[in-house]
């Protein structure tokens, strides 16, 4: 059994570390309100962005030829988001995962280590892909902790280099979705090749009607995406770049809400037994000091 200096050295641990894990919740509840704000201010114009698009390619995809062409995938780039950091729960354990499977599905279709283009945001990715064997593309943790426009935009003009070089066949990007506060989803989706299809599902419908009836296009519609396309790849990644980063300090929040709610639990039983031994303590002094008169 423990003795009474061992448990009040336990309580004395566990309020320190219950002080640490209420300040990063706190910090971490804060970083998720601007991420949230950010994310939820840029999202009904990245929508927008992509029904335009959407409604500009269904008529005639040839007009972005560039960037819509379907071809064999013989190489293939992944852009992989995770975080710097740790305690977060599962968020960096989730999208590794995630990456793996990725990996995993496009080298048992006979790509080989030299066929990816790996760009991993974040330490914990950089990490990953080291273990895994694979070459990374750059570093990119900076982006992970603050979310820069400039920066994912250079990140995209790099991507449609590669893919309108027909470096790669095929771009993909693999992140956690922040769905709410406590669900981060791992998503999956292309990147490059587009299609009216998935723009339109990313703008929240899949009604690709007559866009004649909205738009007047000048000075024509193969001027309008020679320009539309890149700037909506651009918003592309830094919207998941913001919806990452939201994901995270999400995680972390209740991560460290948790923790400190099991913290709390510990303290409580320490307590008790703190107490209890304390009174067995006193009761078996007692029976001494009876027990030495009596004789």
């Amino acid at each position: 059994m423990a003795s009474l200096k061992e448990i009040k050295s336990r309580i004395n641990s566990v309020n320190g570390t219950l002080k640490i894990t209420s300040a990063m919740r706190l910090v971490a509840s804060s970083k998720l309100r601007k991420a949230q704000a950010a994310i939820g201010n840029l999202l009904p114009y990245e929508q927008r962005m992509h029904r335009i698009l959407a409604d500009l390619l269904s008529d005639d995809i040839s007009a972005g030829e560039l960037y819509v062409t379907l071809r064999p995938v013989k190489k293939v780039a992944i852009v992989a988001f995770a975080s710097n950091s740790s305690l977060c729960g599962a968020f960096n354990s989730v999208v590794v995962r995630h990456f793996k499977e990725t990996v995993s599905q496009y080298a048992d279709s006979g790509l080989k280590a030299e066929d990816f283009y790996i760009f991993p945001v974040g330490r914990k990715m950089a990490d990953a892909v080291r273990k895994m064997g694979l070459q990374s593309q750059g570093d990119y943790s900076h982006m992970a902790d603050k979310p820069s426009y400039a920066e994912a935009s250079e990140l995209a003009d790099r991507l449609m280099g590669l893919f309108a070089a027909r470096q790669v066949d095929r771009i993909e990007l693999v992140y956690n979705h922040c769905k709410s506060t406590s669900v981060q989803i791992p998503v999956r989706e292309t990147y490059l090749p587009v299609s009216p299809e998935r723009q339109a599902a990313l703008a929240g419908t899949g009604d690709t009607s007559d866009y004649r009836q909205d738009y007047i296009v000048e000075p024509d519609r193969e001027t309008v995406l020679e320009v539309l396309l890149p700037k909506v790849l651009k918003l592309k990644i830094y919207a998941v770049l913001l919806d990452a980063n939201a994901a995270e300090h999400s995680a972390r929040t209740v991560a460290m809400q948790t923790a400190t709610d099991n913290g709390k639990k510990l303290l409580q039983d320490l307590t008790v037994q703190f107490n209890k031994q304390r009174q067995q303590s006193i009761t078996d002094e007692l029976l001494d000091m009876v027990g030495g008169t009596m004789a």
